[in-house]
């Protein structure tokens, strides 16, 4: 019985590459963005505990809904996100009959790897 409801082709994983590079740079913004907006958002959040008004806008939530969206795409999409700062991910896909991962991580050209399930990144074996 599978594991997995979506399995990629070579190609169909290579085609989401283009669109992969684009909201990893945006994720990789939003972390540091948010990471400066969260010191901002801490110093708010205390001030509401004390004084019970209306928090103000800091940014930081707008900017983590928007994180949670671009993860949410590529995870709907039957992508499997490893490592959000390495822009790690795997996508199920049937190699002879057996349900493995094609292995993609950011800065490679191309996806040239996959890996069995169980064996993870260490795993990793040219296609």
């Amino acid at each position: 019985m599978p594991q997995f409801e979506k399995h990629f082709t070579v190609a169909e994983a290579r085609s989401w590459l283009p669109k992969l590079r684009r909201r990893f740079k945006k994720i990789h913004a939003l972390y540091t963005e948010l990471g400066t907006l969260r010191e901002e958002f801490e110093k708010v959040q205390s001030i509401v505990r004390m004084n019970g008004h209306a928090p103000k806008e800091t940014g930081f939530e707008k900017r983590a809904v928007e994180l949670q969206e671009l993860l949410k795409e590529i995870i709907d999409a039957g992508i499997e996100v490893k490592d959000i700062g390495r822009g790690l991910v795997d996508f199920p896909h049937w190699r002879h009959e057996e349900e493995v991962f094609l292995c993609w991580e950011l800065g490679e050209d191309d996806i040239s790897y996959w890996h069995r399930v169980e064996d993870g990144f260490p795993g990793r074996q040219p296609l």
